[in-house]
């Protein structure tokens, strides 16, 4: 089968499309026919190698895994011993660490789940990594409750046009932060307000927010716990794929807690988990109408190296997808 894979860490270069074995699903596993795979900065990180500490997951001198990708949306082509929950020729969605950018991936099944029949196939593709962090920010990390001030930082990217659309759901009102052209796309989303972060700062309006979730990584935490009330939560949910070094981007992350032994301020650092019961949520959003996916650009599979340049950029609206 086709599929696009490293032999080494560095940038999009080092990737290629190549004939690789198809892989066979073994107990618990599901074969799916990939119809559309979604990139996002998990794939980023797998491919350099960076920051460093991410080795010690994917790989200390080369990548574990040769080929690309996380999340899917496909057919099932076939099922290994033990899954009943699955059968040939349903559509699912869902993540697999065994790569996606290819015309066949095996999953387990307990990271997949019905693919909601309201959405194609690329759209399914933009929801299982994005979707599930922004839905596990809200709700698990911020806590979020109707009629909070909620800020989402990075609100018209991935992950961050997701939680825009989950914190209206649950019933906050929702300010979002980014860039210049974008505040129309963030007000279609829910933001009942925009700030421009090339005019003002997060920070412009005080201590208002009861919840602050950050996508975009590159703001002190000083800055962000200006613009909290004094009992509110900061979720640092991004960074990771735009800094070098050891930890890059995730020192935030690491930090954020012991700051917050200091202070009356809740910070956390969010860590999602990929698992079938959030797909089904965010399925049960997406059919009444609450959550509906942003894909800025899609490519064909040999459009991978370009497509992850482009994310590389930061400047993508919502989800870059490939279609298989």
């Amino acid at each position: 089968m086709k599929a696009i894979a490293q032999d080494e860490y560095g940038p999009a270069d080092v990737l290629q499309l190549r004939d690789v074995a198809r892989p066979a699903a073994g107990d618990g596993e599901v074969l799916v026919q990939v119809r559309a795979a979604g990139v996002d900065p998990g794939v980023w990180i797998c491919m350099t190698g960076q920051p460093y500490a991410a080795r010690a997951a994917f790989g200390l001198t080369r990548p574990k895994v040769a080929v690309r990708g996380r999340a899917l949306a496909g057919v099932v082509a076939a099922v290994g011993a033990g899954v009943t929950r699955f059968s040939p020729g349903d559509e699912v969605f869902g993540t697999t660490p065994r790569g996606t950018f290819a015309e066949y991936a095996v999953a387990s099944w307990a990271r997949l789940a019905p693919k909601p029949a309201s959405l194609s196939f690329e759209q399914a593709a933009a929801v299982p990594i994005s979707g599930v962090t922004a839905l596990q920010g809200v709700r698990d990390g911020g806590r979020v409750q109707a009629g909070q001030r909620v800020m989402i930082i990075g609100a018209a990217g991935g992950i961050g046009s997701f939680a825009v659309q989950v914190a209206r759901a649950y019933g906050a009102s929702v300010t979002a932060v980014c860039g210049p052209g974008k505040a129309d796309l963030a007000r279609s989303l829910g933001a009942r307000d925009v700030i421009d972060y090339t005019r003002d700062e997060v920070d412009r309006d005080g201590p208002s927010y009861d919840v602050i979730i950050d996508t975009a990584g590159c703001r002190p935490l000083s800055l962000l716990r200006r613009a909290l009330t004094p009992r509110g939560t900061l979720v640092l949910a991004g960074g990771g794929h735009d800094a070098g070094g050891l930890l890059g981007g995730y020192t935030r992350q690491l930090r954020a807690p012991l700051a917050g032994m200091f202070t009356s301020q809740t910070l956390r650092g969010l860590t999602s988990r990929e698992r079938a019961e959030d797909l089904e949520e965010l399925a049960n959003l997406i059919g009444s109408g609450q959550v509906t996916p942003v894909i800025s650009r899609t490519y064909p599979l040999a459009g991978v190296p370009d497509a992850i340049r482009y994310l590389a950029e930061g400047h993508a609206l919502g989800k870059i997808v490939i279609t298989i």
